[in-house]
């Protein structure tokens, strides 16, 4: 990170991103939690477990997703560029995202409103479960390939005029130096399926949203039995999370060095890591004392430090190692009427937000204790 800093409209806006994709962890990324726990729901408590993840997930998990539209509208208005290149490089993973997203809704729906026979039930919820157990892992895959710099920007080199049919020619390799063009799987597949790093990155996605699920539902569950089941789960994600946390940081190491120098060097990344630690023990403290309103608010501020520590770590970069915030952003009128809009919509979209909560999660709300 530069020692002087000026902060421009690209910063603000990349913020801003950051914010919606906090916000859609700490509550669609709670939604495929729930998903993870209907799949291991076991015990005289399963279909108690499963009937509570519905009604927690069922009047706001559609809602939740306004969030990550809110991240790829602004990548693809603001930084058309960096958008272009992702939906290119990354367009395997991130159409399994998306089919899994609607998979995991359809099947949630038809759950709720098919047959209620138990065969029908198991078909949609197996689909459910399943979809929300992959998607996380995807998203995971995608992050964990860009932040270890496995899908870089190439700056393009011009053909001299005439060299082709249609003119001018775009490439993204010197003309004078041959270099074999790399294959479906080598350009496509190998930057995130072949990566243990990218891997991790899924799997701590996975194991975030899985705890964020388990202890907000320790808040909304209605009697002390079902409490104690997702207390137990929540607890186990704790240490789930401290372990792939720990193989996610030794990995970046290899794989990811300029995130790993970005986590571990400096005032601020100490902070960082200072208080998501904080916010750890403080989650299981209040988990074992049965304070859970407490440990709901613990978990979040967990999740979200770990969010930003990824976003300060490879701060001023949008796409490593040499994609930055200010050379992808889109001009500068493009942005200020962007941010202006953002504005007007933020004053109509919270309050809604709120509203919605307070109705359909009186006294579970995540605004109320």
């Amino acid at each position: 990170m530069p020692t002087a800093l000026t902060w421009t409209l690209p910063h603000a806006v990349a913020g801003i991103m950051v914010l919606s994709l906090n916000a859609y962890v700490l509550l669609g990324g709670a939604d495929f939690g729930g998903g993870v726990w209907d799949l291991f729901a076991r015990g005289p408590h399963r279909d108690a477990q499963r009937a509570l993840i519905a009604e927690a997930i069922g009047p706001i998990w559609e809602a939740n997703h306004v969030w990550l539209i809110l991240v790829v509208v602004l990548l693809f208005t603001c930084f058309p560029r960096a958008y272009a290149h992702l939906g290119t490089e990354l367009h395997v993973p991130i159409t399994l995202m998306l089919v899994g997203i609607v998979l995991r809704g359809s099947a949630f729906t038809f759950r709720t409103y098919d047959s209620t026979r138990d065969a029908v039930q198991r078909r949609w919820g197996r689909i459910f479960s399943v979809a929300s157990v992959a998607t996380p892992v995807v998203l995971g895959l995608c992050l964990g390939a860009v932040v270890s710099g496995r899908v870089p920007l190439r700056a393009p080199r011009v053909m001299p005029l005439g060299a082709s049919l249609g003119g001018p020619l775009h490439t993204d390799v010197p003309l004078d130096v041959a270099t074999p063009v790399p294959s479906f799987v080598e350009r496509f597949i190998a930057p995130w399926a072949a990566s243990p790093f990218a891997w991790s990155v899924g799997l701590l996605t996975l194991v975030l949203f899985a705890s964020l699920a388990a202890t907000y539902l320790t808040v909304e569950a209605p009697d002390r039995a079902l409490k104690d089941v997702f207390r137990r789960r929540a607890l186990q994600s704790q240490v789930a999370l401290l372990v792939t946390a720990a193989l996610t940081m030794g990995l970046a190491k290899h794989e990811a060095p300029l995130v790993f120098a970005g986590l571990t060097q400096g005032s601020v990344a100490l902070a960082m890591h200072a208080v998501t630690a904080v916010a750890a023990i403080t989650s299981i403290l209040t988990l074992q004392r049965r304070a859970y309103s407490a440990a709901r608010l613990a978990v979040a501020a967990q999740a979200s430090c770990i969010l930003w520590a990824w976003a300060w770590s490879q701060f001023p970069l949008l796409l490593p190692p040499n994609g930055f915030i200010t050379e992808l952003a889109a001009s500068r009128v493009t942005l200020s009427l962007v941010l202006g809009v953002l504005g007007f919509g933020t004053a109509i979209l919270l309050p809604s937000f709120v509203y919605l909560f307070r109705v359909f999660k009186r006294g579970h709300t995540v605004f109320e204790s």
